[in-house]
């Protein structure tokens, strides 16, 4: 968990700021689909992948 917070905060913080909520979820979205991509799971977060794939139908497979 800690290295997906590491990538998260990494990511925001290059952004700096958002200029709507939404940019800022779609942009967790993509760092945490990535972050997945390199091999890597995220232990109990099934609730808000699925949350997340309904958000965004159409760009994640849930």
């Amino acid at each position: 968990m800690e290295s997906l917070n590491r990538v998260l905060r990494k990511t925001l913080k290059t952004k700096g700021s958002f200029p709507t909520e939404e940019a800022a979820t779609k942009l967790i979205f993509l760092a945490i689909r990535n972050f997945e991509k390199g091999g890597r799971a995220v232990r109990e977060w099934v609730a808000a992948r699925n949350q997340l794939a309904i958000m965004f139908a159409g760009r994640f497979d849930a």
